[in-house]
């Protein structure tokens, strides 16, 4: 079982909602790359936060946060159970920690800070930066380039430190009580669903769907095209790569995401792991969780 399946299974069990938590299901028009449940398979249960954005539109973290918050707060005045669904551990993240307070990228900023570090070299720059932020200077050190020049930016935007900025990165969410759960299986098993999950995903006319948004009007540069699978069918209609090599390609791509959003769901802390198939553990661990709350 999968976790869209298992979030509807709970849903139905414990009187819940789903909230989609995966940062291309929210675009209108891409269903089969992204493995988006249809409706009449969704047994009656809510979904949100699906099909809420058009391809040309670069929905951001706080975009989701603030909708995601909107929801929560809704299922939860009639008395329903939020689920939150999805891979993206960005959006979790923000749910849980909250978003880094620095504000965006200044072109402007960030291209006087290169040409002071093509005019005078980086050391002046970490000087400055240790400055007025010791503690982070301390941890980035003398070369890191990146980091320097994005704590100089986010000070000059905020008139607050890295560390001052860190500080006061809060969570909206952090009233309510989480339970986070995970699904993990051997790397081998995992592999060898993924390449299923392409080959369904091709077979099912991903090509086709990708043809027929094109025709519509996205454009091949729209946020969602960069996704995996979508990425690779729109080289093969530009006849980039073959058929095959598209397919080949996702499974391959798609396996060295996977491994990345392992590494980055095992750094966070609270999350119980369970194989897909302990149906029942995880239902009676997540009855044991609500029963205080309720």
């Amino acid at each position: 079982m999968g976790k869209s399946r298992l979030s509807i299974k709970l849903a139905a069990e414990f009187q819940g909602e789903i909230i989609n938590c995966d940062s291309k299901q929210v675009y209108r028009g891409f269903d089969i790359g992204t493995d988006k449940l249809p409706p009449d398979a969704r047994n009656g249960i809510p979904h949100h936060l699906l099909d809420i954005v058009p391809p040309e539109h670069q929905f951001t973290a706080a975009e989701f946060l603030d909708r995601a918050h909107r929801v929560t707060e809704d299922i939860l005045s009639r008395g329903k159970l939020p689920i939150f669904t999805g891979g993206t551990g960005l959006y979790l993240t923000a749910i849980i920690k909250g978003l880094f307070p620095g504000g965006g990228r200044d072109e402007g900023i960030r291209r006087r800070l290169e040409q002071e570090v093509e005019r005078l070299g980086l050391e002046p720059l970490f000087r400055r930066l240790e400055s007025f932020d010791p503690q982070y200077a301390s941890r980035v050190g003398t070369n890191d380039r990146i980091r320097i020049l994005r704590a100089l930016e986010v000070f000059a935007i905020t008139g607050r430190s890295m560390t001052e900025n860190f500080a006061l990165t809060r969570s909206i969410f952090d009233a309510y009580e989480k339970t986070l759960i995970g699904l993990r299986m051997d790397r081998e098993a995992l592999y060898t669903r993924i390449e299923k999950r392409v080959d369904r995903m091709f077979a099912r006319g991903l090509v086709e769907e990708v043809r027929s948004l094109m025709e519509d009007g996205v454009p091949a540069d729209a946020p969602p095209f960069r996704a995996l699978g979508y990425r690779q069918a729109v080289r093969h209609l530009s006849t980039e790569i073959s058929l095959e090599e598209a397919v080949e390609q996702t499974k391959i791509e798609t396996r060295h995401y996977a491994k990345r959003q392992m590494t980055w769901f095992r750094k966070m802390e609270g999350i119980r792991w369970f194989s897909p198939e302990d149906i029942t553990e995880i239902s009676d661990w997540m009855e044991e969780r609500l029963r205080p709350l309720n």
